[in-house]
């Protein structure tokens, strides 16, 4: 599965702080199996997101977009309304599998407004923004986007047969 990786964060599109969240996505994807083909790291800026994953969807450069940051409560935080704004379907199940499986590790975690949704035949995902809740999920939901971009891009044609139980 080719993967682009997008990280919202103004301190860290200003060299102020490193991105390390984006990085570990790369590390966590490329040790599951899959190939990330690109890595972009912008302020959170939504017009910027938008653009971002407006050209790798239509470009068809990747069958998943997993982005990182911009998920909170600050006004700044707009992950989740550019992914909205970008996606043609909605796929509520994931950030909802995302929250409810961090909710073992944090009450914080029902504080992120993260959406899922999909553009042309491409899956979009906003995964947290801490390294140690992007380990937590990814690893869990990693195996289940495999098998929907498999849907989503005609790879595969069974959603009855359960592959994984994770």
């Amino acid at each position: 599965m080719r993967v682009a990786v997008i990280t919202s964060s103004d301190s860290g599109a200003a060299g102020m702080r490193e991105d390390k969240s984006g990085p570990l996505i790369r590390e966590i994807v490329t040790g599951l199996g899959g190939q990330v083909v690109s890595y972009t790291l912008l302020p959170d800026e939504q017009r910027q997101l938008e653009d971002a994953m407006k050209s790798i969807a239509d470009s068809k450069a990747a069958d998943l977009i997993l982005t990182t940051g911009g998920t909170g409560c600050s006004k700044r935080d707009r992950m989740p309304e550019a992914t909205a704004a970008v996606s043609e379907r909605n796929v509520p199940g994931i950030p909802e599998a995302i929250r409810a499986y961090s909710m073992q590790f944090t009450g914080r975690a029902m504080l992120s407004r993260g959406a899922a949704g999909i553009r042309k035949e491409t899956m979009i995902v906003n995964l947290p923004g801490s390294p140690k809740a992007i380990r937590e999920v990814l690893e869990y939901i990693y195996p289940h986007l495999e098998h929907g971009v498999e849907i989503l891009t005609g790879a595969a044609s069974d959603c009855a047969r359960e592959h994984s139980h994770g």
